[in-house]
């Protein structure tokens, strides 16, 4: 299994369970500060790590988190074979580090069906997609194609779902969309960032559950400080009512996953977000770690 180190990596914790944050991004040292800098400018909100994977480890140690998924986007076609060969490179260390990666696509890359399969064959559990920074509908053809390819394969795939907060007026993934989608393609694991569809929760939680597809709690709870006078004015952005997060948890039963969007989220407060929730022990445990380890095959904590 592609998480088989985790165990080994971390033999001096003494619970039941992991942490496993399912939504992270890195980017390389050499350019890492400028990236962070220019997402800073189109979100509108502040970075809470330097986004190295030497920040992530960080991280990880003081927020107690035992591994992480590192979700790499192509924002164009020519970057996808040499950001899949860096995701593998990632992989291979994970075992050392804690920190695995998914391999990436991007809906006009001509070479689609042969590197999902090499994807599958480099050992990667699945791939990222971004409808919003890659600018195409969830129901297009081009993302069919590869949701169905992916489900061939035994590939999952995360994609980001709902609005951006960098590009507030653009929705390329709505409820809507994914349900379409799902109607036209054969059996795939589809995990939704942003519970589902970053505020258009109302919708998420009246069209999906019964889809089968998996929510990651990304940028879900608590609330976003914007950085000066952005699309969302100078103050604090609350995110989703406890009471809604909660009723989605039991809609969606196993199928919520813990993830912070790291940089942009503080780690440790994402646990502590998820750890204060009026949810039994079980529930917690299963999102925090739990309900990933059955999906993509992750060895149980120590």
């Amino acid at each position: 299994m592609l998480y088989h180190g985790l165990r080994h990596f971390y033999p001096e914790r003494k619970r039941a369970s992991m942490i496993f944050d399912i939504h992270t991004h890195t980017f390389p040292d050499e350019i890492a500060g400028a990236t962070i800098e220019k997402l800073q400018s189109m979100c509108h909100t502040a970075a809470f790590s330097d986004g190295t994977e030497t920040g992530l480890r960080a991280s990880m140690a003081v927020a107690g988190i035992d591994g992480c998924l590192v979700l790499p986007v192509a924002t164009n076609a020519r970057q996808v074979v040499h950001v899949n060969d860096a995701s593998a490179r990632l992989n291979d260390t994970g075992p050392d580090t804690g920190l695995w990666s998914f391999g990436c696509m991007h809906p006009d890359f001509d070479g689609w069906k042969g590197e999902l399969a090499r994807i599958a064959d480099l050992g990667m559990k699945g791939v990222k997609l971004h409808p919003i920074y890659q600018g195409i509908d969830f129901d297009d053809i081009r993302y069919l194609r590869i949701l169905d390819r992916c489900g061939e394969l035994g590939l999952a795939v995360l994609t980001h779902a709902g609005r951006d907060i960098g590009f507030p007026l653009r929705d390329h993934c709505t409820p809507e969309m994914t349900l379409n989608a799902l109607k036209q393609v054969g059996p795939v694991p589809l995990i939704l960032a942003h519970m589902g569809g970053w505020r258009e929760w109302d919708r998420v939680e009246a069209l999906l559950p019964d889809t089968g597809v998996y929510l990651d709690t990304a940028f879900a709870l608590g609330r976003i400080s914007p950085l000066g006078d952005g699309y969302y004015g100078p103050s604090d952005l609350p995110l989703m009512e406890v009471e809604q997060f909660v009723r989605m948890v039991r809609k969606f039963p196993g199928r919520v996953l813990f993830g912070t969007d790291t940089p942009w989220r503080d780690q440790k407060e994402g646990v502590a977000l998820i750890e204060a929730l009026p949810l039994t022990r079980e529930e917690k445990e299963g999102i925090l770690g739990g309900y990933a380890q059955k999906l993509l095959g992750l060895p149980c904590g120590t």
